[in-house]
């Protein structure tokens, strides 16, 4: 190890090399996110993206009174042109009891062999089936979409999550 001024500090200072972390060993990559190369991946998934359009919301939330894009419509926008540019999509779930998280996952993966992996921690609202179904489509649906670059006409996110009444709120009723 080199000298450090004196007075200094680095995150080395505070790190136990053979403390753990969540389970495993400070230093280790837990999980690659992408294959060694991603280049006739990335190729292909640039000419599949290419022929993607915007998925409409067709769906209709009766609770919210909103209009989504579902999984369903999103694959069917996304499959068709992954698959003629010989890319496959793998979607999964996993449960991480070390932060009590449930997570979707998603892999692209191309015919060359490179592939790229994503995933997201859903909030699980109902601790019932209903609630982990529900988990898991809305996570697959937004994941698909942010891994392959699909743009939602979606008000059903955006209805799902109250917000704070703005000052500018209060003035529009008012006039």
């Amino acid at each position: 190890m080199s000298e450090k001024e004196e007075g200094t500090t680095t995150v080395e200072d505070y790190i136990d090399p053979n403390e753990e972390m969540m389970g495993f060993p400070f230093g280790v990559i837990v999980e690659e996110t992408h294959s060694k190369t991603i280049g006739k991946l990335a190729g292909a998934l640039a000419k599949a993206q290419g022929e993607m359009t915007m998925v409409e919301a067709k769906s209709t939330n009766p609770f919210f009174n909103s209009k989504y894009a579902s999984l369903a419509s999103v694959l069917e926008t996304a499959m068709p042109a992954l698959n003629k540019h010989e890319i496959a999509l793998v979607q999964g779930n996993r449960w991480a009891s070390h932060d009590n998280g449930f997570y979707i996952t998603s892999t692209l993966m191309h015919s060359s062999g490179e592939w790229i992996k994503s995933e997201i921690r859903m909030p699980i609202a109902k601790k019932d089936a209903h609630g982990i179904g529900a988990a898991t489509t809305y996570g697959r649906r937004y994941l698909l979409s942010s891994m392959v670059g699909i743009a939602q006409a979606d008000d059903d996110g955006n209805q799902a999550v109250k917000r704070a009444p703005r000052p500018s709120d209060q003035v529009n009723k008012k006039g």
